[in-house]
């Protein structure tokens, strides 16, 4: 029994980590690059020559279609004026992530987890600790992800669960994903 319950968690991880590309071919809303950043928090301190913005309490980041929430945020800018930003959230409020895809209108990108980290120069966000990520379409989840740690490439349309290292095959089930069919979801685009 011991075998079979491996070798279905091996499994299950080979599946996930080789990726989960997405149907179709929307990307991350494109316009989101050249707009401003609003930040509300309850502290900010901001490092104008080094571009490092560092907020607590109840963060709200808001950057074209991109919102992300969190308790304690850390956000770097390079100087071809792209972000890095890495959010904590509480025990108590988990950060969170939200941003329209290229393309159809109403269609989403929504994740939370204890930590969040986003890439905008390589449209990779990283979720990290109890990670939920949701594709949305006119707000119906069309793909939906769990694991303790989620990696998802917008570039790539590629994504990618990872359990904690210390994992036991007795975790089970240690990641989750449910998926459309890609032709259904393709076809009422």
């Amino acid at each position: 029994m011991h075998t079979v319950i491996h070798s279905a968690l091996r499994f299950a991880f080979v599946l996930l980590s080789l990726g989960l590309a997405l149907g179709g071919d929307a990307n991350a809303e494109k316009a989101d690059q050249d707009k401003p950043i609003i930040l509300e928090a309850e502290k900010v301190s901001v490092n104008d020559v080094q571009q490092i913005y560092d907020l607590n309490g109840q963060v709200l980041l808001i950057k074209g279609s991109i919102v992300i929430t969190g308790d304690a945020g850390h956000i770097q800018v390079d100087p071809e004026g792209y972000e890095a930003v890495d959010m904590k959230g509480t025990p108590d409020a988990v950060a969170s992530f939200r941003q329209r895809r290229e393309g159809l209108a109403e269609e989403f990108m929504q994740g939370q987890a204890s930590q969040v980290i986003y890439n905008a120069k390589t449209e990779v966000l990283t979720l990290t600790g109890e990670a939920t990520l949701k594709r949305l379409l006119n707000m119906q989840m069309l793909d939906q992800l769990r694991g303790w740690k989620i990696e998802y490439d917008d570039v790539k349309q590629y994504y990618r669960v990872i359990p904690p290292t210390n994992a036991k095959p007795d975790d089970l089930p240690l990641a989750r994903a449910i998926l459309s069919p890609r032709r259904k979801a393709t076809l009422e685009k």
